[in-house]
């Protein structure tokens, strides 16, 4: 089902979501009138594209994040996701464009671990290349990817932009590393 604009603006927001969030943040991050954003969330309620697990909270939902393309994840998918790969393949980060930082990382819980210690103008330098979306794509990872695409979008910068970068990867690999453990 195709949905207006403003609600797949609204979806979107609630993906950068880990935790419920309340119609005016949403309002704030994506510059509509809460009024109108309570109202759109209620139908995405009822759509069931978003959930409302306490009165005035929303985070998006299963049924959500495929209408943006990112598939619920299996156990074989959340181990493949979380594969080391070679060194050829893994993320290498860099300050500029000549400018290696002789660091890499080979899977997604070493990327959360030099991710977390980087300074500020290495992650807003792959941010605007669309470097950390290639490289999770080239994981398999599409929620990761789009919520790095998301963030570029909405233009994060500084310390912000390091904190949702590392708050992502790092509520990411948890959720697969937990989806991996859990009994068949």
């Amino acid at each position: 089902m195709d949905l207006s604009p403003v609600k797949n603006d609204i979806i979107e927001a609630l993906l950068l979501h880990e935790k419920p969030v309340k119609a005016a943040i949403v309002a704030k991050e994506i510059g509509k009138a809460q009024n109108a954003v309570q109202m759109h969330l209620i139908g995405l309620v009822r759509m069931g594209y978003a959930e409302s697990p306490q009165k005035g909270y929303y985070i998006i939902s299963v049924n959500g994040k495929e209408t943006l393309g990112i598939p619920e994840v299996s156990k074989e998918k959340a181990l493949s996701i979380l594969r080391q790969t070679s060194l050829e393949k893994a993320f290498h980060f860099y300050e500029g464009i000549g400018k290696p930082l002789n660091l890499h990382a080979s899977d997604l819980s070493e990327f959360c671990d030099k991710i977390s210690k980087l300074n500020v103008k290495s992650i807003e330098f792959h941010m605007n290349r669309g470097n950390f979306e290639a490289w999770f794509k080239s994981l398999g990872d599409r929620e990761l990817e789009k919520k790095m695409a998301l963030l570029k979008m909405r233009g994060f910068r500084g310390e912000e932009l390091h904190k949702k970068v590392c708050e992502m990867a790092e509520k990411r690999c948890m959720s697969l590393s937990q989806k991996v453990a859990a009994p068949a």
